[in-house]
């Protein structure tokens, strides 16, 4: 093997590199650079952490700063094969040292190479979080029913979804899916939302469980870099009638058994099933709910009516015999009596006989 003198030190080696030996050439070669102080900003509400200009939730405070010191390690653009292993030490509940290693292969040859710096966190609310306790809303959803007041179950599970929803949409990036306030109104709810595409997304999940419909009216608040600002409000009417409720509808008496995009019941004329959507129930009337049912005496029972007595006069009328009745003459059953008659249902249909 030939040797070659080494012009800078006079080492005989059997390479050069870059015209002078081995140990010459990585005496000046930095592997990696690290500064000897790093910042990290985290949110102190929530836990984000600014990175490149943007808040994003990577994890705790130690990846926070793994992150930081990742982000700021230079390393060389001959370095092959890198492998980097990374140790932070928590010093103070802000400030945290890091030492890093760092296995390489340059020009065929393994180097390896340490650094240390010292990581201190600054705590600052993110975006989020200040537009949240600014009360920061890009939309409102206003949460009406049809022809009534909603009911308190009603209110709470439309909260529930809404909460649901803007837990998933920060998972997903929406940084904005927060809702800033809450009014209760008598007639309903109005929610304050941080994100209009939250907020619409809202609306379709509450429609598609409670039923109902939304409608969106935008309203010109500004400008920003020469765009318009709006502020859109999202108008949602929960269905009329709700599961409990017995009707009139087109001559027939139903009892509303399940309440959404489609409203399902059944007649307490003749047990037939009906199926409807909110929409074509307009104008339909509300006679009752079996929660005002009473017990009344099974006088007698017919071929296909049954005697009974009237709640309130005590006079003994007929009435349609119900297709599922399970009782017998002298007994008790449950009725609703209405308007338009007195009807039979059997005591599974209601959740406590008066």
């Amino acid at each position: 093997m030939n040797f070659i003198t080494c012009p800078r030190c006079g080492r005989e080696c059997y390479r050069l590199f870059d015209s002078v030996c081995r140990d010459c050439f990585f005496e000046t070669f930095k592997l990696i650079e690290l500064p000897h102080v790093l910042h990290a900003r985290i949110c102190p509400a929530c836990g984000a952490h600014l990175h490149r200009s943007r808040w994003e939730n990577i994890g705790s405070i130690e990846d926070v700063v793994l992150k930081a010191v990742e982000n700021a390690l230079f390393i060389h653009n001959e370095a092959g094969d890198v492998e980097i292993y990374m140790e932070p030490r928590e010093i103070t509940p802000y400030i945290y040292r890091v030492r890093a290693e760092v296995d390489a292969l340059v020009r065929e040859e393994p180097v390896h190479a340490e650094a240390e710096t010292e990581v201190r966190i600054q705590r600052t609310a993110c975006d989020m979080c200040s537009r949240e306790s600014g009360r920061y809303f890009e939309a409102i959803i206003q949460i009406r029913a049809a022809g009534r007041f909603p009911t308190e179950g009603e209110k709470s599970r439309c909260m529930a979804i809404a909460r649901e929803a803007m837990e998933s949409m920060k998972k997903k990036g929406d940084r904005l899916a927060f809702i800033s306030e809450t009014l209760e109104q008598k007639e309903g709810l109005d929610l304050y939302m941080g994100s209009m595409n939250a907020s619409r997304q809202v609306c379709r999940l509450i429609t598609s469980e409670l039923g109902g419909s939304f409608s969106e009216s935008p309203t010109l608040v500004g400008m920003k870099d020469g765009r318009n600002l709006y502020r859109i409000t999202f108008s949602m009417r929960l269905p009329e009638f709700r599961p409990g409720d017995v009707i009139r509808f087109r001559g027939k008496i139903i009892q509303i058994k399940s309440s959404g995009k489609k409203v399902n019941g059944i007649s307490l004329e003749n047990g037939s099933r009906f199926i409807s959507t909110p929409e074509e129930l307009k104008g339909a009337e509300k006679i009752g709910n079996i929660k005002d049912a009473v017990l009344t005496v099974l006088v007698s029972i017919e071929d296909s009516a049954i005697l009974v007595l009237d709640p309130e006069t005590y006079e003994t009328v007929a009435i349609k015999k119900p297709m599922s009745l399970n009782a017998e003459a002298g007994s008790e059953i449950p009725v609703l009596k209405t308007s338009y008659g007195i009807f039979a249902l059997t005591q599974s249909e209601i959740p406590q006989a008066k």
